[in-house]
């Protein structure tokens, strides 16, 4: 969503960090290119302009000025500034999420107009506080104007594992939220989800029906579901609603396509109420917390490494990790590793969003649009060595001419193809054994200052790309001659 606009502050502050000095007309000059990349972006004027302000009277002080590193002292407060535009963070640094502490069942209206994604993410929320909180759920659709709304509701429970409300015909909203809190009592239900209708706009009848079912369930949440590829329109929503109902917070949608992003950056500035969620695809499981940190390291290419870890340990099994970080420690790695190596990058969303977590993500992009790689080519990988037979794969040197063929017609693929796969294989097998040569992953941890990094495949959380071993951190090991390293792990220490 934020490329367009992180690649304008890219080029800006690229600028300021190449110059050893800064003198306050260029600190001037790069916040008025900011303010366009803002305003472009779709963000609110009165929100750009406070911002721009704010970030122009902290970077034109002395100590900015006079640092040895003016550039990067200039980004930081825009880092600063940003995060408490998008909500900040509260006095423990926890992100704000729900309210589930009060007496049960806690009752949780979804409201929006209509075609913003709420019955979606009403099951998406059920499904979260399910498996994440521990929590019984149950949920009610109270759409009585569009047609299937309360059957989608319904399917998606049973999807989702989450008990809806049975539907009964030409029952009322009010009459239904009435009935939705007796059964969340008789079934002892933490949870009460209610779906309710919206509208093509703003209209008098959306929100008397929102006071009314408002006023028979006494909701604890009130949460306020917004496309945000609706622009700077959602904004304006926003604040038509905020006006009328008592919301407790905003869930953006579709923060996974492409709009400008400045839904997002003007939320909170305009409408007062912390942005909880954000819906990053269709799967009933993309729905993460709005960390406005994470958020605004992503805008200016710093990356997300804290959710790639949390993607990594939610996808990847700790008993496989352990497995794979002993056979690495010994120097193994057959193709059957590296299958699950790809498998494990699918699972966490492919290359295109472990891309776009990485530190300088928009270098990460650009690298990976040029190589003309996307996330086929993980499952043609995956087709390959699944023609293979499990000696073939516990043995690759065991493949011939004739084998290759035979592979390359089972998956689909050419010959050249499985050529690729071999060959990956072979420069990550001859990576793990150099790691043994270097006293296993202690000792390369002591390479790399120990400590860990990266989600660890491997052994738990700890250090390295997929492949590339597991949590590194222990003492040091024996000095080792760069020269003598694979290309692979000299780019790998080059980059640290």
């Amino acid at each position: 969503m934020f490329d367009t606009l992180s690649d304008r502050l890219g080029g800006v502050f690229d600028k300021l960090k190449g110059r050893g000095a800064l003198k306050e007309q260029d600190v001037r000059d790069a916040m008025r290119e900011v303010r366009i990349a803002l305003l472009e972006a779709d963000v609110a004027l009165p929100v750009a302009r406070r911002f721009i302000d704010a970030v122009t009277e902290k970077a034109i002080g002395q100590d900015v000025l006079r640092s040895v590193t003016p550039g990067q002292q200039v980004v930081k407060i825009v880092d600063d500034e940003l995060v408490a535009m998008l909500g900040g963070e509260d006095n423990d640094g926890a992100v704000e999420g729900l309210n589930l502490d009060a007496k049960p069942p806690v009752v949780i209206m979804m409201v929006g107009l209509q075609g913003s994604g709420k019955t979606t993410t009403t099951a998406k929320l059920g499904k979260l506080i399910r498996e994440k909180h521990g929590k019984k759920a149950i949920m009610a659709s109270l759409d009585v104007n569009r047609p299937a709304a309360q059957e989608q509701l319904a399917v998606l429970g049973e999807q989702v594992d989450v008990a809806t409300l049975p539907i009964v015909e030409g029952q009322q909203p009010v009459d239904i939220a009435c009935r939705a809190m007796e059964a969340a009592k008789l079934q002892v239900a933490d949870v009460l989800l209610l779906d309710t209708a919206g509208r093509l706009h703003v209209d008098e009848a959306l929100m008397a029906e929102m006071k009314a079912v408002a006023g028979v369930s006494t909701p604890t949440e009130v949460l306020l579901v917004v496309d945000s590829l609706t622009g700077q329109d959602a904004v304006n929503v926003a604040q038509s609603f905020s006006g009328e109902v008592p919301l407790t917070g905003v869930v953006l949608t579709r923060m996974d396509g492409d709009a400008r992003g400045g839904a997002a950056l003007s939320m909170r500035a305009v409408t007062g109420k912390p942005i909880k969620f954000a819906g990053t695809g269709e799967k009933l499981d993309a729905i993460e917390a709005f960390d406005p940190k994470r958020v605004a390291g992503r805008i200016l290419g710093m990356g997300d490494v804290v959710s790639l870890v949390e993607k990594a340990a939610a996808t990847i099994k700790e008993e496989d990790a352990e497995a794979m970080a002993k056979r690495m420690a010994k120097g193994q790695f057959d193709l059957n590793d590296l299958r699950t190596q790809l498998q494990q990058m699918q699972n966490m969303g492919g290359l295109g969003m472990l891309a776009g977590m990485m530190p300088g993500m928009k270098k990460a992009k650009a690298a990976l649009a040029a190589s003309d790689m996307d996330d086929k080519v993980l499952v043609h990988m995956d087709a390959i060595i699944g023609s293979m037979t499990a000696k073939e794969r516990a043995h690759p040197g065991l493949l011939n001419a004739k084998r290759k063929k035979r592979v390359a017609a089972g998956s689909g693929t050419q010959v050249q193809e499985v050529n690729k796969v071999l060959k990956m294989h072979q420069e990550m097998s001859r990576a793990m054994k150099q790691i043994k040569k270097m006293g296993g992953l202690k000792g390369l941890a002591s390479m790399f200052g120990a400590g860990g990094g990266m989600p660890g495949m491997g052994g738990g959380m700890g250090g390295g790309m997929p492949g590339l071993g597991g949590g590194m951190g222990g003492p040091k090991g024996p000095s080792v001659d760069r020269n003598t390293l694979p290309p692979e792990l000299r780019d790998m220490l080059d980059k640290k």
